[in-house]
C-alpha cells in the first residue's frame, strides 16, 4: 500500500490576491529597507505580483540607530505615492512605522501620537539580544496610553526560544503577535521556522506581515512552507484583513 503525501504550497501561493501587509520597508533611503525610489517601486510592483493587494508600509523608529519621525516618513510616503502614481502602480499604500521598544521610545509615547497601522494598533519590536529590562512597564504604559501593541516577528527572539513561558506571559500583558511570513520557509534558520510552528500550533499569532526589504526577500516567497500548520498559516493570514485601508 502506498502512502501519497501532500506536497507542501509555495509561500507565494498563500497569498490570494486580497492580502494586507502590514510590515514593510519600502519608503526610500530612511532605514535598511529600499535604498532608493527606484527600488520602492520596483518592490511594490513586486508585492502585486505575489498577490499582495493593500501596503501598510512600517520604517523603523529606532533613536539611537534610525532617528526617524512622523514628518520624515510622511514626507517619504507622499514622494513615493507620487512615483507610484506616476508608473500606474495603484496599489492602496500607505506608512506606520516599527518602533524599537528602550527608554527613549517610552518617553516619546507619552508626549508624542505614535505612526499606528490601524486605530491604536502600533507595530513594536526589540532587540534580537536581550528584551527591555523594562518591558512589561513599556507595554502596561503603551496600554495605558491608549494602544494596543503588535509585536513584529516574536519567533526570532532567540533570548525567548528556550524559555516559551515568555510567550504566555506576553499574550497576557496584551501584546498581539505578527509572524514574518519568511520564518516559515527558513529564510532565519531552521530554529526560528521551528518556534514559529510551535507558536502557530499554540494559536499564538494574530496578524503576519512580510518583512520585506529587498529583492532577496521577494525572492523568498518562491520557496515552499516548510512548517506543517498550513491551515492555521492560512487563518492568521486572512486575519490582516482587519487592517484593509
Amino acid at each position: 500500500m502506498f502512502t501519497f503525501f501532500k506536497s507542501k504550497p509555495a509561500l507565494k501561493d498563500l497569498l490570494d490576491g486580497s492580502f494586507v501587509d502590514i510590515h514593510s520597508h519600502l519608503l526610500p533611503g530612511i532605514d535598511d529597507g529600499a535604498k532608493s525610489l527606484v527600488k520602492s517601486v520596483e518592490l511594490t510592483k513586486s508585492f502585486q505580483e505575489l498577490g499582495i493587494s493593500q501596503i501598510i508600509t512600517t520604517p523603523h523608529i529606532s533613536h539611537y540607530v534610525w532617528n526617524n519621525s512622523s514628518e520624515i516618513i510622511q514626507a517619504k510616503l507622499q514622494e513615493t505615492q507620487n512615483a507610484l502614481e506616476e508608473n500606474k502602480i495603484n496599489t492602496p499604500f500607505k506608512a506606520a512605522a516599527e518602533y524599537f521598544m528602550d527608554d527613549w521610545f517610552e518617553r516619546h509615547f507619552r508626549t508624542e501620537k505614535l505612526l499606528t497601522l490601524k486605530d491604536n494598533y502600533v507595530l513594536v519590536e526589540m532587540s534580537y539580544i536581550n528584551a527591555p529590562v523594562q518591558l512589561y512597564k513599556i507595554l502596561f504604559d503603551l496600554q495605558v496610553a491608549g494602544y494596543i501593541p503588535v509585536l513584529a516577528h516574536p519567533e526570532r527572539y532567540l533570548f525567548y526560544h528556550k524559555n516559551f513561558n515568555e510567550y504566555d506571559k506576553l499574550k497576557k500583558a496584551g501584546c498581539k503577535f505578527q509572524l514574518n511570513l519568511l520564518s516559515v520557509v527558513g529564510y532565519y534558520g531552521s530554529e526560528i521556522s521551528k518556534t514559529a510552528e510551535q507558536l502557530l500550533k499554540k494559536g499564538m499569532y494574530d496578524f503576519a506581515g512580510t518583512d520585506v526589504h529587498h529583492n532577496k526577500h521577494i525572492r523568498s516567497f518562491e520557496q515552499k512552507v516548510n512548517v506543517s500548520s498550513v491551515s492555521i498559516l492560512k487563518e492568521v493570514i486572512a486575519n490582516n484583513s482587519f487592517f484593509k485601508i
